[in-house]
């Protein structure tokens, strides 16, 4: 099974940009439907982006035309490049993958990153 790695540089002041990477360890990440997560404490984990195969990609409305989400198959690289930050961007981040994109609409995922904290201020 896949084993997914997340990193980025964590704190940057509103109206930045920041890319976050999350490197797939084990199997492609080609193979899988990606997406990226975030979780404010005290809230539910909210769907960031989606990328299934065939390049179709989706956003949640509140990061519509400001995220990006885009993989390096030759790296296994799965990417989140954010612009125009806002502090209601602060929350840990996750990189998730599954063989299917339906249980992202859950929230769920079969496979997981650990998790990096991004900090708009």
């Amino acid at each position: 099974h896949v084993q997914l790695v997340e990193s980025g540089v964590g704190s940057v002041q509103a109206g930045g940009s920041l890319r976050l990477s999350c490197v797939g360890f084990k199997y492609p990440t080609r193979r899988y439907c990606m997406a990226w997560f975030r979780q404010v404490p005290g809230k539910e984990r909210e769907g960031v982006a989606i990328s299934v195969s065939g390049g179709v990609t989706n956003y949640t409305d509140s990061v519509q035309g400001r995220f990006t989400i885009s993989q390096d198959s030759a790296k296994n690289i799965l990417y989140l490049q954010m612009h125009s930050l806002k502090p209601e961007d602060t929350a840990m981040y996750y990189c998730a993958a599954d063989r299917s994109y339906l249980p992202f609409s859950r929230g769920r995922a079969g496979y997981w990153g650990q998790g990096t904290q991004v900090t708009v201020s």
